[in-house]
């Protein structure tokens, strides 16, 4: 949901683009709203973006997409892990670029409405997009870009339609696969020597704000929570009929290390699953290999041994019947948990 979008990047008053303009996060916002169960509205934002616009005239905002907040702690953590998946697409980057002739009269008319042709990157896909941005000269070196009406950003053509399913798994919601974006931004000249009059953004996304991982040790809810969440990525992969993990897996095995380490207390149980397709035999056995796999690179990126254990149950718990190639893929399968006692 949600996406991003922020087309607003681009202004410039007066003298053209001059030495550039700076994006104030702190004196701006960044919303989307989705809709589940057809009728419940839910505003969420992102508490860590930046942008610029250069002196040519092109713009880029970037979004950390983990700053993502939806006021709930484990509702944050679905959204990163398994809708945005931003262990491996940590951001979304909106660019543009503007003709300064379209601004020239704005020191005079103050307030103006135009349209603005940008692209947005989300989710490995870069998609061209066209939205109408309210811009408003609030001093000379000063400027509110703002979205004059809601933009719609529809999941699927981001390959984000996963992601919804993986919501609705989770949450038990249906959830409609579009988000409506607003936004108000607001820029600030740069001085000539460089540098923005009032605090300049930095250049890379950098959290700044509420809405990311606490510091620290997790308590045992949210150990628990977590790791019930991870078991439904589906992006733990591996070779046909092997145990060799997949390369594309260690992006959100990485992250998995770090919150293992986060809850020092626990013993933490990764289980193995397969389909049943095969003799059950060999599938208990990759099953237990495929476990024992994850355990060992999470041991070589520093979790300790006395927070693993490994097990594998072969063909024998799955989700789903395995009378498809979808179903039979969502039974291959990572989990983890924590061990009682």
């Amino acid at each position: 949901m949600i996406l991003l979008l922020v087309p607003a990047a681009r202004l410039n008053a007066q003298d053209a683009f001059a030495s550039g303009w700076s994006l104030q996060p702190d004196a701006s916002a960044l919303r989307f709203q989705s809709v589940k169960n057809d009728t419940k509205v839910e505003s969420s934002t992102f508490a860590t973006f930046n942008g610029e616009i250069e002196p040519d005239g092109t713009a880029t905002v970037r979004v950390l997409l983990d700053s993502v907040d939806t006021k709930v702690d484990l509702r944050n953590v679905r959204m990163r892990f398994l809708f945005f998946e931003t262990f491996q697409y940590p951001e979304a980057v909106i660019t543009a670029r503007i003709d300064p002739a379209v601004l020239a009269d704005l020191p005079q008319v103050r307030r103006k409405s135009v349209p603005l042709t940008y692209t947005l990157s989300l989710h490995g896909v870069t998609q061209e997009m066209t939205s109408d941005v309210a811009v408003t000269l609030l001093t000379n070196d000063l400027v509110s870009v703002a979205s004059s009406a809601p933009v719609p950003v529809a999941t699927a053509p981001f390959n984000l339609d996963g992601g919804i399913a993986k919501l609705e798994e989770a949450a038990g919601v249906r959830i409609v696969p579009l988000a409506t974006v607003t936004f108000d931004f607001v820029f600030t000249r740069n001085s000539p020597a460089g540098g923005a009059t009032v605090a300049a953004a930095p250049a890379v996304a950098v959290p700044i704000k509420a809405a990311l991982e606490p510091e620290g040790n997790f308590d045992l809810e949210a150990c628990k929570g977590r790791f019930e969440i991870l078991s439904r990525t589906d992006n733990i992969n591996f070779s046909s009929g092997s145990a060799r993990l997949d390369p594309q897996s260690a992006f959100l095995l990485d992250s998995i290390a770090d919150i293992v380490a986060r809850c020092p207390d626990l013993r933490i149980v990764v289980a193995g699953h397969t389909d049943s397709d095969g003799p059950a035999a060999a599938n208990q056995q990759l099953s237990e290999q495929r476990a024992a796999s994850v355990v060992g690179y999470l041991l070589s990126h520093g979790v300790g041994s006395s927070n693993l254990t490994s097990i594998g149950y072969g063909e024998s718990r799955p989700l789903v019947p395995n009378d498809t190639a979808q179903n039979k893929k969502r039974n291959r399968r990572i989990e983890f948990t924590v061990a009682d006692g």
